[in-house]
């Protein structure tokens, strides 16, 4: 970067702030115009489609379902989001107040419709009531029940249980269900296609239109699919990851265009080159994501994902094609051995609108050893039952220098106005990767730490085939330019958090011991000066697990920086024995 470059950053840097906080008051001020209009009992007559004829397509949703949930609805039973609401069997949740609001969030967007319709007619007749229910209280346009997160998945969901539920419902109740479906949709299309969140919102629009039929069902396929192409370009990058970088919102957005594809098709119609040209990225990145234990990498906002939900996504798939090993656009690094792979956090975390499930997690890597998840990431999402905190560096198996964090989601106003943004992020994260028959050599660095502590964060991984090894070097290096009043020595931390169903023992020599669910064993060596294990969490469907996490101390120098390494081997059988 020349001096001029440097020049220009700088001043850009000194009017980001005031560029923020203007681009919030103005994003509030049209927010409250947008609402007072919305909320308006006329406004919700420019959504009334009269002229919706019923039904011409049935949408599969090729998610798996879990028919014991149903019974539990039909029962009177929501789980949702880790918390519980008891209504009784006939009873109505949406005249009292939830458990939670991630529990209202599910519950809005009828995210529990597929686990009720999988019990057959019995739960078809309860959706069709509930939704009958929610309609009465929520039919009018309301900042949360039709907020865009919501309503997408909403709209989705319904019409997907169209063939369903118009198989149950009296012609008058399907005529209702259809013009409902068709005035949330419409709204949907009046969101806009800002990120994060156009291609989905599109998506749903469009699987909504094709199943509706007369000319409202063609007037939204007419507004929404060129939206959804326009959105897709932007959205899906060329290696398949999102502009996000979240492996499991590429995984959710596919399954989305899958059920398109297949309700065009039912049209007679075939899908946008652009979708068609989406669901084959989104299924390449898919298999690179996808790791031993047959879940997803857990990165920037996203969970590893249920397995049966990944084997939905992948059943299209004609033969068993091999991941590639470096994902360019999106950012990360895969190394495979004998039974070890890993996934590495190789590139900046998405910015501005993009940013709002980003986490500062620059570095990062998960590991597993067979079907063993071992090294893992906190998984924490927007949906997820946990502070915004897990998205700081120290919430991942990096490193972190000082007490801070290489970027921190955005808080109070901002927040409110902009979405939670990660800001402070690194601007620059280098990799360079040699790989041959002796292994894969991966070495990068990232700035985070360089304006605040004048130190860069230097992280070097071999994976040894051969030996089924993987070995690790963090080095902390002073930065080409070192702040004014930067302390002369300043702590580390690297953290390794292990998955919860790992078992871990430390020993003598700097040895950690970790045996996954198979029964294998796996030596943790390093030469750190001080080792630690301390407590974690992890998150699956929204619900935080206990775990642990390996932490290796030490401290850095301004001006010689400091290096610390690691690595994890196989424990020798005859050793496993004799223990």
């Amino acid at each position: 970067m020349g001096r001029r470059d440097r020049s220009d950053m700088v001043l850009f840097r000194a009017a980001e702030p005031a560029l923020t906080w203007l681009g919030a008051v103005l994003m509030t001020a049209r927010r409250r115009i947008e609402g007072e209009w919305s909320g308006a009992r006329v406004y919700r007559l420019t959504l009334n489609s009269r002229g919706a004829a019923g039904f011409v397509a049935g949408p599969r949703d090729f998610r798996p379902a879990d028919p014991d949930l149903g019974r539990q609805i039909l029962a009177g039973r929501f789980v949702l989001s880790g918390a519980t609401m008891e209504t009784g069997p006939g009873g109505d949740p949406w005249n009292r107040p939830s458990p939670s609001r991630l529990f209202a969030t599910q519950l809005h967007r009828f995210a529990w419709a597929p686990d009720l319709l999988s019990i057959g007619e019995a739960g078809s007749r309860e959706l069709f009531r509930l939704f009958m229910a929610w309609r009465e209280v929520f039919d009018q346009v309301s900042p949360f029940a039709w907020s865009p997160d919501i309503l997408g998945r909403r709209v989705f969901n319904l019409a997907c249980a169209t063939r369903r539920l118009g198989g149950v419902g009296s012609d008058a109740e399907v005529q209702i269900l259809a013009e409902s479906l068709a005035a949330q949709a419409r709204q949907l299309l009046r969101l806009g296609m800002g990120p994060p969140g156009g291609a989905e919102r599109s998506a749903a629009a469009a699987v909504a239109g094709a199943a509706l039929g007369g000319q409202v069902g063609e007037a939204i396929l007419r507004k929404a699919l060129p939206r959804l192409s326009q959105a897709l370009v932007v959205t899906v990058l060329p290696d398949g990851g999102l502009k996000t970088r979240s492996p499991e919102g590429g995984l959710e957005l596919l399954l989305d265009l899958l059920t398109l594809d297949d309700v065009l098709l039912q049209r007679g119609r075939e899908a946008p080159v652009e979708v068609a040209r989406a669901i084959d990225r989104l299924s390449a990145a898919l298999r690179f994501f996808t790791l031993g234990d047959g879940r997803l990498a857990a990165f920037h906002g996203g969970e590893s994902g249920d397995p049966a939900r990944i084997d939905a996504a992948r059943a299209h798939e004609d033969g068993e094609a091999k991941p590639f090993g470096y994902a360019p656009h999106s950012g990360y690094h895969r190394l495979a051995g004998k039974t070890l792979q890993a996934i590495v956090d190789a590139a900046a975390p998405a910015r501005s609108g993009w940013s709002t499930a980003a986490c500062a997690h620059p570095l990062a890597i998960e590991v597993t050893a067979g079907r063993d998840r071992l090294i893992v990431n906190p998984g924490w999402s927007p949906d997820a039952a946990g502070p915004q905190a897990m998205r700081l560096t120290a919430g991942a198996s990096t490193a972190t220098l000082g007490e801070g964090s290489a970027g921190q989601p955005m808080t109070g106003f901002l927040a409110r106005a902009l979405g939670p943004r990660l800001v402070g992020a690194p601007d620059r994260v280098e990799a360079r990767r040699n790989e041959n028959e002796g292994g894969v050599w991966l070495e990068l660095a990232h700035d985070g730490w360089a304006r605040s502590l004048g130190l860069l964060h230097e992280r070097r991984l071999f994976l040894d085939p051969g030996a089924d090894e993987l070995r690790g070097e963090d080095r902390f290096a002073p930065a080409a330019e070192i702040p004014a009043g930067a302390a002369r020595y300043t702590p580390y931390a690297v953290h390794f958090h292990l998955h919860p169903d790992v078992q871990v023992s430390e020993t003598r020599e700097q040895s950690v011991l970790l045996r996954g669910p198979s029964g294998r064993g796996w030596w943790f060596r390093n030469d750190a000066q001080e080792v630690t294990l301390e407590p974690s969490a992890w998150f699956e469907k929204g619900s935080p697990r206990r775990s642990a996490q390996i932490v290796l101390r030490g401290h850095a120098s301004s001006t010689a920086g400091a290096r610390v390494r690691w690595k994890l081997t196989p424990v020798d059988p005859r050793e496993a024995a004799k223990r």
